[in-house]
């Protein structure tokens, strides 16, 4: 049991590892391809004909494959936590790299990552032995998670279909919501299948059961409604405020739906309990410390011309003022003209 978990950890850790260092190489793609023509950010795809962009993706599908490998292993309640500390990595190496400063705040971030991560591994539940998806099936028919089902389901309806419109764009809990329950959802599918493929590459097979490929759909499609709502989020509000927020709500219905469906701290003592929620809420509090030490992205002079309305404002000598589109002659009794950029 926790030699398994031991691999777990491992998976999750090199996982970070890979992620948080992508992040990283595919900026540094992005810096080098919008020196050379358009940037991303203004629609351009410069950056596909980037290696070092490429090279930044690999990586990171070699930390997303080694985290789902994790989910085989280990309990949810241990490995999803553990990617706070692709947090880390990207801020050491952005400090190294990309000469982004590294605060006392950040380094602060960075050590209570570290000490809520480790008081996680020290009390983090083993994993049940499972023998097939139809024990699988049955921990997910279960009036519990059935019922954990349905709320999320009908409170994911109620954020699309009503409150999406409404408050979209203005509350940053709708897509954010949408996200970290599906989200929830979507890693007890990947962990489903995990389970299956581990019991199929051990001699028993589970490809010819039918609920395998159920939870094969479930998961293709909370993972792409996940994606199209989590990049809403991104496009419309700062990342540094969705980052933390959606870390701890994902984190936080993940663990639940974990410890409903396949009973992680079934077995376990109060004071184990107790000590991996406050190993969480440590990670928790590194995580939003770091975040709150980075400085936004300042858009570039190119960029913001590209949305800048022509329009000048004209002050003529006896203080009449009126606008001048592009098409308007200039008058020739003026004492300035003012752009709309110098009130910025």
């Amino acid at each position: 049991m926790y030699r398994a978990n031991f691999i777990g950890f491992g998976l999750a850790v090199g996982s970070s590892a890979f992620i948080g260092s992508s992040f990283i190489i595919k900026k540094k793609g992005l810096q080098r391809a919008g020196a050379s023509g358009s940037r991303a950010s203004s629609g351009g795809y410069g950056y596909l004909l980037e290696p070092l962009w490429w090279i930044g993706m690999f990586t990171m599908i070699i930390g997303e494959f080694a985290n789902f490998i994790a989910y085989m292993y280990a309990p949810a309640v241990l490995v999803t936590p553990l990617g706070a500390l692709s947090i880390i990595v990207s801020a050491v190496l952005a400090h190294f790299l990309l000469k982004e400063e590294l605060r006392k705040l950040g380094i602060l971030g960075c050590v209570l990552c570290v000490v809520g991560s480790t008081v996680i591994v020290l009390h983090a539940p083993g994993e049940h032995s499972i023998s097939s998806v139809e024990e699988i099936w049955e921990l997910a028919i279960q009036p519990a998670f059935l019922l954990y089902t349905a709320s999320a389901a009908a409170v994911v309806l109620v954020l699309v279909l009503y409150c999406e419109p409404r408050y979209g764009q203005t509350n940053i809990m709708v897509y954010i919501g949408v996200c970290s329950i599906i989200g929830s959802l979507t890693v007890m599918s990947i962990k489903a299948i995990g389970i299956a493929i581990k019991l199929t590459l051990e001699g028993s097979s589970q490809v010819a059961y039918f609920k395998s490929w159920v939870f094969a759909m479930v998961a293709a499609t909370c993972i792409i409604t996940q994606l199209i709502y989590l990049n809403k989020a991104l496009d419309t509000f700062n990342t540094a405020v969705v980052s933390p927020i959606y870390y701890a709500m994902f984190t936080s219905l993940t663990i639940l739906a974990s410890a409903i469906m396949f009973k992680d701290w079934s077995g376990q003592s109060a004071s184990s309990i107790v000590s991996v929620l406050c190993g969480f809420i440590t990670v928790l509090s590194g995580t939003m410390v770091l975040h709150s030490t980075r400085d936004p992205e300042k858009q570039s002079s190119a960029d913001y011309s590209a949305i800048t309305p022509q329009i000048s404002w004209l002050v003529h000598a006896n203080g009449e003022i009126w606008k001048q589109k592009d098409n308007d002659e200039l008058h020739t009794e003026y004492v300035a003209i003012i752009h709309q950029d110098h009130f910025k």
